[in-house]
């Protein structure tokens, strides 16, 4: 049986990793995209392959990109939604054409991720990322001050996150903004906070049942081409998949999974199934999860979270934390046995460490990667995640 396919995300050379430090973790895949284009805008074929040969000519292969991103009015369904959603179309046939079959995505309104806290300190001396919530209901309180947001939070909550925002000087405050808002992917750009507001209230009004109506019409629209394409879509979890700022989640439960997959049933409408993201919330059972959606699973990001009290985690080491990996990797295997007797494909589904600790060498230049994705942290996850599948290879007397 074909093992996993090893990957790492890069973000190009501007990040701090080279395509050659991925080699030498072991990884033989990468997983990019193209960060220079502004969403919503067309990938062109003489973009995608220069990429791609890039890629190819340092000795590995272009396995995922992540992420051709949903531009902001088609998850609003605004004005121009049609418009965009035929250039998301004609992407997929450019990255088809030019041989790269599968694309991870998110619905996610304004940020795509959120975490409080990027050098959270471990004791082994390396450094996570974090979400407290109660930093973040701190900084929607009383730094945001978003309209309606006290009934959202309960007396304790309240009181709480006040104090905590009392304990912090000038400097911790602008740290928490800055953190809070960096969450685009491949820029290290922050949005300010008027232009945050702007996004906020483009979501008045529109609660999950919308969001997720919309997220229907984009599949339904998308997934027919991208089935023409040869490109399977994944949809990534929500991250955390919570209700954030009083934007609606809505790819964070098994029901919204089920939901949105039965928005347009076909084997190219699936899931990047993150065991981070959803792992964030503790009625999540990851092994019932993957059973129940394994068929659809195109791509794995595997993180353990530690939760801690209220909505609050820390990423851990790849095989500790919450997320019981052993069983997850386990039920994984026994998918990919599954699709091999079948003659089914995709057996050596994509996978990756994702996100790692910020340690050894990497501490000095921690300000030239993208938070999360170091060299060193990931490669060790690497290695730990490709033991674990070996192990249980050996195991279970699966080749």
């Amino acid at each position: 049986m074909q093992e996993l396919k090893k990957t790492l995300r890069w973000f190009g050379p501007d990040f701090g990793v080279s395509l050659q430090d991925i080699k030498q973790t072991g990884a033989t895949g990468v997983v990019n995209a193209l960060y220079t284009i502004p969403t919503g805008e067309v990938w062109g074929k003489e973009a995608i392959n220069s990429v791609k040969k890039e890629i190819e000519e340092a000795g590995l292969n272009w396995s995922v990109v992540e992420s051709v991103n949903v531009q902001e009015s088609i998850k609003t369904n605004s004005a121009d939604a049609k418009k965009h959603i035929a250039n998301y179309i004609e992407t997929l046939h450019n990255l088809g054409e030019s041989g790269i079959d599968t694309v991870c995505y998110n619905f996610m309104p304004v940020l795509d991720w959120t975490r409080t806290d990027l050098d959270f300190k471990l004791g082994d001396g390396s450094s996570a990322l974090k979400y407290d919530y109660t930093a973040v209901a701190a900084f929607d309180l009383f730094l945001l001050e978003r309209k309606g947001a006290v009934k959202e939070y309960d007396d304790a909550m309240v009181q709480k996150s006040k104090k905590y925002l009392d304990s912090l000087d000038e400097n911790a405050v602008t740290l928490l903004k800055r953190t809070i808002m960096a969450g685009l992917p491949g820029t290290r750009d922050v949005l300010p906070m008027d232009v945050f507001k702007a996004h906020l209230k483009k979501y008045e009004g529109i609660d999950a049942d919308q969001l997720r109506t919309n997220l229907a019409n984009f599949l339904k629209a998308v997934i027919p081409e991208a089935e023409k394409a040869g490109v399977k879509m994944c949809i990534h979890p929500d991250d955390p998949p919570y209700p954030i700022f009083g934007l609606p989640r809505v790819v964070s439960t098994k029901a919204d999974l089920q939901h949105l997959l039965d928005s347009a049933p076909s084997y190219h409408n699936g899931l990047t199934f993150c065991t981070g993201s959803l792992g964030a919330r503790a009625d999540n059972d990851l092994v019932s999860l993957f059973k129940a959606f394994a068929e659809k699973v195109h791509f794995l990001h595997l993180r353990s979270v530690k939760l801690q009290e209220d909505k609050s985690f820390y990423e851990a080491n790849h095989l500790e934390g919450s997320a019981p990996m052993a069983a997850i990797m386990e039920v994984i295997i026994k998918e990919q046995q599954r699709r091999q007797a079948n003659g089914l494909p995709d057996v050596n589904i994509p996978v990756r460490p994702d996100h790692g600790h910020l340690m050894l060498n990497d501490v000095p230049n921690k300000d030239s990667f993208y938070p999360g994705y170091s060299t060193i942290g990931r490669m060790k996850g690497l290695a730990e995640l490709n033991g674990l599948e070996r192990g249980l290879r050996h195991s279970l007397k699966i080749n």
